[in-house]
């Protein structure tokens, strides 16, 4: 093989790899900028009568798990009393209700929690 075409053969493949490089480097560039100025957080929304929209749903979320969470104590004890009441070998299908109760309850509890 001659330097000739050895060298062509180097000069296509640099120019076939330079866009790719110079997009990488521009999305580098992009990337630190972007670092540089932290995004805003959006204005806060108010509602008519002055309040924060974001502690008004959080009071409501908070008032709504202590009502769920009364309802799941309730269901719990009631769950307990008519466990104690049945037999070993029975199994009544209002206890696996009631379990099913409870679980739906305590999802919503956990998903209005992590939100």
């Amino acid at each position: 093989m001659s330097r000739f075409s050895r060298r062509s053969g180097v000069i296509r493949a640099l120019a076939a790899v330079s866009p790719a490089l110079l997009a990488v480097k521009q999305a580098s560039g992009q990337q630190a900028q972007e670092n540089q100025f932290p995004r805003q957080a959006p204005p806060e929304t108010r509602l008519p009568n002055g309040k924060l929209q974001r502690d008004e749903i959080l009071k409501a979320d908070y008032d709504q798990n202590v009502k769920d969470a009364g309802a799941l104590a309730r269901l719990s004890a009631e769950f307990q009393l008519e466990l104690e009441k049945s037999d070993r070998f029975v199994l009544s299908l209002a206890l696996l209700k009631k379990l099913d109760e409870m679980e739906k309850l305590t999802k919503r509890i956990r998903s209005r929690m992590r939100h």
